[in-house]
């Protein structure tokens, strides 16, 4: 089944890359099964696909072409067995001008920051939400202004037309990469490739990945043994906003998240809900251009996640454990990585504008 654990029935349900089966497909594969999983004749199966054997981009396969620029990271050795490894080494970024991305991929679990001199520790100053936008010294998602994150199973990042990540000479690649020992002694590094404007056609607005928290001032999580748990997160946008995705991300304990919208108003808005989290599939959820939401400044951004810490979860380690927060694998954590591009309120206007004609016009045509 493709990995979309999406729940359809609330949030947005336009996307960009969406992989998922109807209803009437899954009822056919159930019907199927219910039957026996009885094979058909050979004769009617399709040729099989060809197996790939290198690292390919995936956005090469989806008909984006190569990417412009792709950076590698020194290599790390890891030992068959070991404690996790958080490997943080730099790598120059080869433009000569400012450029920006539209989209980009990296394969390994890694985030890749961007630093504008030599120093690792400048990783942790600055923000990747924008100066002054919002900044909690107790964050630990967002304190270091970040070009990409990847987990398990992610695509790649895709901006909406007009937008992306503006990347100036002189900066330079930031890796963390969390390295984590599978039984046998593997050396293995990261690779980030960036699609890049056409020059002439550079984009009017900046996007700023933004870990929205599930989790009160990050810390405060600790999940009994053979339990579940619940937390949650506010984060109040301080400028008008557009969402143009949403990941959720946990760990081996995390079961689902929801993220809602609640507005200065006090109405609410169910952004997105994953029911059945998988570690295996951190899928990128990116909003089509036409419904990506937008909010007002002053909306607050809700992050609710569950956790299952119970023999129930194939995925546990260890059911008898307390979890706490952590970077470990077999630690926990819980935000919601999502794009977002700020607003002027005119912009903020003349954008609501434009849904509301096209939306009045689509039902006009309709009848």
């Amino acid at each position: 089944m493709p990995p979309w654990h999406l729940d359809r029935s609330v949030g947005v349900q336009k996307f960009k890359n969406d992989m998922s089966l109807t209803d009437e497909q899954v009822d056919t594969i159930v019907r199927w099964v219910d039957d026996g999983a009885l094979q058909g004749d050979p004769k009617d199966l399709p040729p099989p696909k060809p197996l790939v054997t290198d690292n390919e981009w995936q956005a090469v396969r989806d008909g984006l072409g190569p990417p412009d620029v792709i950076i590698q990271s020194p290599e790390y050795t890891m030992p068959a067995q070991h404690q996790d490894v958080w490997f943080r080494p730099m790598s120059d970024i080869p433009l000569t001008e400012p450029r920006w991305a539209r989209m980009r991929r990296i394969i390994h679990h890694s985030i890749a920051y961007l630093v504008l001199n030599n120093d690792p520790e400048a990783i942790n100053i600055g923000t990747a939400n924008g100066p002054g936008r919002f900044r909690d010294d107790d964050d630990l998602v967002n304190r270091r202004p970040q070009l990409m994150e990847w987990a398990i199973g992610k695509g790649y990042d895709l901006f909406r037309p007009g937008t992306g990540k503006l990347i100036v000479p002189g900066e330079k690649i930031a890796w963390d990469q969390h390295i984590h020992a599978v039984g046998e002694q593997i050396t293995a590094g990261s690779e980030i490739g960036i699609w890049l404007y056409k020059k002439g056609e550079e984009p009017k607005k900046r996007s700023y990945l933004v870990g929205f928290t599930g989790i009160r001032g990050n810390r405060f999580l600790d999940i009994p043994p053979n339990s579940y748990a619940q937390t949650e997160g506010f984060t109040v946008l301080k400028e008008n906003a557009v969402l143009e995705n949403f990941q959720p991300h946990f760990h081996l304990r995390g079961k689902s998240m929801q993220v809602e919208a609640i507005l200065p108003d006090g109405g609410s808005q169910i952004v997105s809900y994953v029911g059945n989290f998988n570690f295996n599939w951190m899928t990128n959820y990116i909003f089509a251009d036409d419904a990506a939401p937008v909010f007002p400044k002053g909306t607050v951004i809700h992050v609710t996640a569950w956790y299952d810490n119970t023999r129930n979860n194939k995925n546990n380690p260890d059911p008898d454990q307390w979890v706490g927060y952590g970077d470990r694998t077999v630690d926990e954590m819980a935000h919601a990585w999502i794009n977002v591009v700020y607003l002027t309120d005119d912009e903020y206007k003349s954008l609501l504008e434009a849904r509301k004609s096209k939306t009045t016009k689509a039902t006009t045509d309709g009848n």
